[in-house]
């Protein structure tokens, strides 16, 4: 009895200390979200500045605000090619490298054209983080727990987010130089992402993929133990001898369904029109929303980038048990009636502005809860151990243009359609999205990365 005790206490705290070591290779991975969040949503309180500083009108906006998403799905596109031949490791240690760098940059750029050149390499790194840390995250991960470990990179992300609007907000007072330090700021997390990197391992599954075997299951064993590892690492071997690894594959028939769910996802959850309200958000306030200065403006940024981060907080509580499908049905539905609402306080003058600020709240707190996590798992987890990094990439690279189009349309848009109609048309591809999601998006709660694969074939 009492040895079955002592078994028992030390099986548990093995199984502890597995889970310890897991979150701390997810959480170290996830620092590159946190950047990821930053950069892109610090262009929202910049833009304020830069439109003075440098006498912007609207296409010279769009431009300052694109430039970083033009270098997301450049990154994103070479992202494989990188992630699949140096591991997902020391990609995203030059990923690391390019976010400093970069920083430093913009936030010394003396013309339009420099900042763009700077903020373009911060997209190089984003859009290398974006594709291979949710890929990492999920070759590390326990099936049982898997969503809300690649979900730590969207916590991160929104993380990131708020703090970009709650620096702009502070620096703000500084005066016009201002956007220089809500840029600069950024090169302590980059710096604390690199040395953070040199801590943890090479994803497992890529190594053994790759022919190194014995790395491989040294990792897996921390990971798992050592029985469980002798499991996993023949199940990924067999998986590999099925997979050739080859560009071809992405694209032949057995991945094609895979592809439309990966890429149709991908698509709406940008084309649904997130990011103008994450890049915009301080203009759409102040200059829609009848009586709201830049001020108030900025701290009502902090309140979305709040809400941002609570419902992804839910949303992680309830990913490994809701499901996947579920929580995008929600996100879609709930973001299709928040902006059908925005619409219809936007088309009449005597709409109370806290009204439409509560619409687009809502909007963001069902995006976080299903959009923001799920769809980077879907992604993590569709395609097979070989031709994953490529798949990602492919889907990423996807995602990243739906972005920059958006973001490079968007007051173009609304110069011709106006706010009401633009986000119109965002409600009803919610629609679209709820379609697709009920008709094409698979379960994929609770199974391995390899029984995943398995089903997909039968």
């Amino acid at each position: 009895m009492h040895s079955n005790v002592v078994m028992g206490e030390t099986h548990n705290g093995a199984r502890a200390r597995s889970r310890g070591y897991v979150i701390f290779l997810a959480s170290i991975a996830a620092i590159s979200g946190f950047l990821f969040g930053f950069d892109t949503a610090v262009i929202n309180g910049v833009l304020f500045f830069l439109r003075r500083q440098f006498a912007l009108d609207n296409l010279q906006l769009e431009v300052a605000a694109s430039s970083l998403l033009l270098g997301c799905l450049l990154g994103a596109a070479g992202a494989s090619l990188i992630g699949d031949r140096l591991g997902r490791r020391k990609s995203l240690l030059f990923a690391a490298l390019l976010f400093a760098v970069s920083t430093v940059g913009a936030a010394l750029a003396h013309s339009l054209l420099v900042f763009s050149a700077g903020r373009l390499v911060g997209g190089l790194a984003i859009g290398l983080a974006s594709c291979l840390t949710p890929v990492y995250i999920a070759e590390i991960a326990p099936a049982r727990n898997r969503g809300t470990l690649v979900s730590m990179n969207q916590l991160a992300i929104v993380v990131g987010i708020l703090s970009a609007y709650v620096v702009s907000w502070k620096l703000s007072f500084l005066g016009e130089t201002s956007w220089r330090w809500m840029l600069g700021v950024a090169a302590v997390p980059s710096v604390a992402f690199f040395f953070g990197l040199l801590s943890i391992p090479e994803s497992p599954r890529w190594l053994i993929l790759n022919g190194r075997r014995e790395q491989g299951s040294a990792v897996m064993e921390r990971i798992f133990g050592e029985e469980e590892a002798l499991v996993q690492v023949h199940l990924i071997e067999a998986a590999g001898n099925a997979e050739q690894g080859a560009w071809g594959e992405v694209f032949a028939k057995p991945m094609r369904r895979r592809l439309v769910v990966a890429l149709s996802l991908a698509v709406l959850c940008q084309v649904t029109g997130i990011n103008t309200v994450l890049y915009y958000g301080s203009i759409i306030i102040s200059d829609h929303f009848p009586g709201q200065s830049a001020g108030t403006a900025m701290v009502a940024n902090v309140v979305i980038g709040v809400t941002n981060l609570l419902f992804t907080l839910v949303a992680m509580l309830f990913l490994d048990r809701w499901g996947r499908r579920t929580m995008l049905l929600t996100a879609f539905g709930g973001m299709g009636v928040s902006l059908a609402a925005l619409v219809l306080g936007l088309g009449r003058a005597e709409t109370p502005p806290m009204f439409m600020l509560a619409s687009v709240i809502c909007y963001v707190a069902f995006f976080a809860f299903g959009m923001g996590p799920v769809v980077w798992i879907v992604i993590s987890e569709i395609f097979p151990g070989k031709i994953r990094g490529r798949g990602a990439a492919v889907a990423t690279s996807t995602l990243w243009t739906a972005t920059l189009t958006v973001t490079f349309t968007f007051l173009s848009l609304v110069k011709i359609l106006g706010i009401a109609g633009t986000f119109a048309i965002y409600a009803l591809l919610c629609l679209v999205g709820f379609g697709f999601t009920w008709k094409w998006v698979p379960e994929t709660r609770g199974k391995t990365l390899e029984e995943i694969q398995t089903e997909w074939r039968n």
